[in-house]
Order: structure tokens, then sequence, then C-alpha cells
């Protein structure tokens, strides 16, 4: 059998398994800045939650991260992200995964304006966040600062 045909038969084998798992991968990250976490506020779901979004294909989570970083925040990661964890988000699906990734060198690269997508962005003091920030960042926020121990749930 030729490398060819192998190639082909895993990626049929694959895409067949894609259709009947279905599972979504999603791409967070925490930009930090000493005792400062970079949040954003969706336009079409409640609460403060760190930047991110759906691993498209054929990215990696890492690259994704960046992108979500880039396109909700206007923030340009110059350093790699350091993955903290993979959890498993239930709240509306059970096929759904969540990368979470650290990263502490990044710069603006661009002003952030509200869209369609986003409403605000902004930089909170970990011990300090708003009142109506998700309790998935703050379970994250006491894992990262204060060692609690890592749920395997978002």
């Amino acid at each position: 059998m030729d490398d060819t045909w192998r190639r082909r038969r895993t990626k049929a084998y694959l895409f067949l398994i894609a259709l009947k798992r279905r599972m979504t991968v999603g791409a967070r990250v925490v930009l930090i800045d000493g005792e400062q976490v970079l949040l954003i506020r969706h336009t079409y779901t409640p609460g403060w939650q760190f930047p991110g979004g759906g691993v498209e294909p054929g990215e990696s989570g890492e690259r994704g991260a960046a992108r979500e970083a880039m396109e909700e925040a206007g923030y340009r990661l110059t350093g790699r992200p350091e993955l903290f964890g993979l959890y498993h988000n239930v709240r509306v699906t059970n096929r759904d995964h969540v990368a979470l990734y650290l990263c502490r060198q990044f710069e603006p690269a661009r002003p952030f304006k509200p869209n369609f997508e986003i409403a605000e962005a902004g930089w909170f003091d970990r011990r300090a966040l708003p009142s109506d920030t998700h309790e998935s960042v703050r379970l994250r926020v006491a894992e990262i600062f204060e060692g609690a121990e890592k749920s395997e749930k978002w």
C-alpha cells in the first residue's frame, strides 16, 4: 500500500469520525500585566470573559488564541502563549472543549473599537473584577493567581 493511499484513507476515516463526534475546540487567552487581566464583553452573551473563540480548521489552539486576542481586543502576542489547561465546557453542549493559554508578552496592535461582536474590552485587577464577570473567568483567575485546584470543567 503506498503512502498516498494511506493518507487518503486516514483523511476519510478522520472525516467520518468528525461527522459522528462533532466535537468543538475553542481557545481563550489570558493576557496578564502584573496583577491585571484583559477581559472582553460580548454583545450577544452576558458577562466579562477572556478573549477567545473557536479554533479554525487547520489552526493550532495557540494560533487560535493569538488570532482571537487580535480580533477581539487588538493585542498582538509577541511571545508564545503557555497552555494552562484544557477544559470541558458543558454549559451549552457536552461536546465543547476550551484550551486556555496564558500570555505575558504582547503589544497593542490597534485601538479597541466596539463592534457587532465585542461591546467592551478593559484591563481589571484580578482582585477587583467587574461584578458581572463570568463565573468561569473567576474560577480561572483563582487557579492562575491563587493556586486554586484546577477544574476539568469550564
